[in-house]
């Protein structure tokens, strides 16, 4: 076996233990990235050891004793959650006209560990990662995020809630097209959220309820209920 395949099959069986503890929750792939530095160094911290991302023979050993520690669970959600907080601070970022790419959306990938060729390609589901990654990291993000229907895989499912990941069809209900972006507010027949790629950029706007395939939360997250509130102009533009 070549070094670089015994490296890669190392880091991925790090991988695999971090994502069992819960530290890690991206794709088990063993390529390293700024997850999987992220994830070790939580290890660390949790077990008392100098907070650096470097694997050494004593965190690996550690990590693969019986007493290594899981992570703590996430805290329950009252109120608006981080993660919409995040979205908010999102609002107007735009992907760049032509053959250029908007470095913001391009360093959501990078910290994500989420390959991404640029932001000609649909970036609904890049937007729900990054904002799902920094208000609720403990939840596994182990699917396509790219895929806005791939987030029907996500945490758990809920009622129509503040803050909760909302999967739309796009096209056709039986089709593979989609859309998904964080609920902010409802109506009667319609249901508000901010996302990406709305219009090409992150806004918040209106869909209708028949579009509507699920509604995901974090495992263990207790959230409002999405507030009424009188129904805008329907998004027509999520490609």
């Amino acid at each position: 076996m070549s070094k670089s395949r015994f490296m890669r099959d190392l880091l991925r069986t790090v991988q695999g233990r971090l994502a069992a503890l819960g530290y890690y929750h991206l794709i088990v792939d063993g390529v390293p990235g700024p997850g999987t530095s992220n994830a070790v160094v939580r290890f660390k911290t949790a077990h008392g050891l100098r907070a650096r991302d470097k694997i050494g023979p004593l965190t690996l050993r550690l990590l693969m004793s019986p007493d290594a520690k899981p992570a703590p669970r996430p805290v329950k959600v009252k109120g608006e959650p981080p993660w919409l907080v995040h979205a908010r601070t999102l609002l107007g970022t735009r992907e760049a006209p032509g053959a250029a790419d908007n470095d913001v959306i391009m360093a959501w990938a990078q910290g994500l560990d989420q390959w991404y060729p640029g932001d000609d390609v649909p970036w609904c589901g890049l937007f729900v990662a990054e904002c799902m990654a920094a208000g609720a990291p403990d939840e596994p993000q182990d699917f396509n995020r790219l895929g806005a229907r791939q987030w029907l895989n996500y945490g758990a499912e809920c009622d129509l809630s503040l803050g909760a990941v909302c999967v739309l069809w796009r096209g056709r209900r039986d089709g593979w097209k989609g859309h998904v972006f964080l609920v902010t507010g409802q109506s009667v027949d319609a249901v508000r959220g901010v996302g990406g790629n709305q219009s090409d950029a992150v806004t918040e706007t209106w869909f209708s309820k028949e579009r509507v395939l699920g509604y995901r939360k974090p495992d263990g997250a207790v959230l409002n209920p999405a507030p009424m509130a009188q129904r805008g102009v329907l998004s027509t533009n999520e490609a």
